[in-house]
């Protein structure tokens, strides 16, 4: 079965969406010092867009998180498969994501997280979409919303490809 590709945010519209939101999360905290969390692997090249544009110290630690596979659609179990080197305790931590869609791998993270009392806790997701949404999360930080479509590009795979491309496109089978 082949499949077609269709522009949904092109390079200007991510370069303008990592802009605002390192913007907003600059202005947040003032200079405070934040430990950037990315979830690996869809959220590295956003993420590495992402601190490049904060005003303010920078710490950077990775998770890693399994719950899609090969597959289109979510499992329904996370399994934590990298954690965290850097102490979050009494620290300023935002969770890093490509796309918020069932939101199961961000609620395991960010409870994981929380237990481990840092200052404060923030999402920032460059995507969130809203139709498969089977728990409720919201990012505190969010590039583009939409409804649904499955989407590859800037970091978001499919079957670990498509992660280079430089655009989001919607994946169409035909």
């Amino acid at each position: 079965m082949a499949e077609k590709l269709r522009v949904l945010f092109d390079e200007t519209d991510i370069r303008e969406a990592v802009k605002r939101l390192a913007a907003a999360i600059s202005k947040d905290f003032d200079g405070e010092e934040i430990v950037f969390v990315p979830i690996l692997k869809g959220s590295f090249i956003f993420a590495s867009d992402l601190v490049r544009q904060i005003e303010g110290p920078v710490i950077i630690d990775f998770v890693r998180a399994a719950s899609y596979g090969c597959r289109t659609t979510t499992c329904g179990e996370v399994t934590l498969t990298k954690d965290l080197e850097t102490d979050i305790s009494g620290r300023n931590v935002i969770i890093v994501e490509d796309i918020i869609d069932s939101g199961l791998t961000l609620r395991s993270i960010r409870d994981i997280f929380l237990a481990r009392n840092p200052r404060s806790l923030k999402i920032c997701a460059l995507v969130d979409k809203r139709a498969r949404r089977e728990i409720e999360i919201e990012g505190d930080y969010v590039g583009f919303t939409i409804d649904d479509g499955f989407i590859v590009g800037y970091g978001i795979d499919y079957a670990e490809l498509y992660r280079n491309l430089p655009a989001i496109f919607v994946r169409e089978e035909e």
